[in-house]
Formats: C-alpha cells, sequence, structure tokens
C-alpha cells in the first residue's frame, strides 16, 4: 500500500483546522432524547469521511442489520455497553472497543443496557448522513415507496 495522491498541493501549508469544544450543544436531538453531534461532515472534509458521536438514552434503541454499498461504518465506544452486530452476531462492546465495516458488511447497533451509552461513528468517504439522520423521525408519515426511496437514497439496505 502506498500514500493516496495529495490533495493539497501548496507549498507553506495551511491555517484551516476547524475546533468543535466539549459541550457544544448536539446538532440533532430525536424525541427520545438520544443526540448526534456533527463532528466533521462528509461537506466539510471535502468528502473524505463523516463523524459523528451518537449518544444514546438509557432506553432501548439503534438499528437492526442492515448493509451499506458506497461507504464503510467504524464504531469506537466512548461510553456504556453498546450491542454491535458484526454479521454474525451481536456482541457487547465496551468504552475503547471499535469495529469496522467494510461497505457489504452486515451491521447494526443497538443500547438495550437500560443505561446511557456513547461512540464515535466514522463514514468513508464522506456522505450526507446528516440527511439520513434527520429523517429518521418522518419515517412514521412516509408512504411504504417513500420509505423505499428514503432508504436508497442514503444507501441503507435492510435485512
Amino acid at each position: 500500500m502506498s500514500y493516496p495522491e495529495p490533495i493539497y498541493h501548496g507549498t507553506t501549508g495551511e491555517k484551516s483546522a476547524t475546533y468543535r469544544p466539549n459541550g457544544t450543544k448536539p446538532d440533532w436531538t430525536y424525541a427520545n432524547g438520544n443526540t448526534v453531534h456533527y463532528l466533521a461532515t462528509g461537506e466539510a472534509t471535502g468528502g473524505l469521511f463523516g463523524l459523528y458521536r451518537w449518544e444514546m438514552g438509557p432506553e432501548p434503541s439503534g438499528p437492526g442489520a442492515h448493509f451499506h454499498k458506497t461507504i464503510t461504518e467504524s464504531f469506537y465506544v466512548l461510553t456504556g455497553t453498546i450491542k454491535i452486530f458484526n454479521g454474525t452476531e451481536w456482541i457487547d462492546t465496551e468504552p475503547g472497543d471499535f469495529v469496522h465495516v467494510p461497505a457489504g458488511g452486515i451491521h447494526g447497533f443497538r443500547n438495550e443496557s437500560g443505561k446511557p451509552a456513547s461512540m464515535l461513528l466514522h463514514f468513508s468517504p464522506g456522505a450526507p448522513r446528516e440527511g439520513y439522520f434527520e429523517g429518521i423521525p418522518d419515517l412514521g408519515k412516509m408512504s411504504e415507496q417513500e420509505q423505499v426511496d428514503f432508504f436508497l437514497e442514503h444507501d441503507n439496505h435492510w435485512l
């Protein structure tokens, strides 16, 4: 494996880092209190990756088994115990555990611990996952075909 072609073509570097301090309000909050922090969107990274902090309350929540055709997804557990489906079985993951799912890999995640839990979600390349996260609450208002179209638009393929 070798390094990819250069993305930056300057010679002196540039001042372009972004900073998001701890305590910044979440970008999206669900009715059940779960929150999502958009740490680095695909748009902000030029499509290279997306990074999100997902915070779940004590109530059971999270998607069942599915896969993506265009993106990889990785999970890094920050707090609590999160069940992650690895394509074969649901495994309990704890702070410091990491799971990487290549494109096409069957996966899912759930908090069933009865306690709050949080993790980092990393997508590569940086697809516009914000539209997916923000559209989830509207699924109940959609027709069956609209739901199918929504999931296809956001590269979610359910099993």
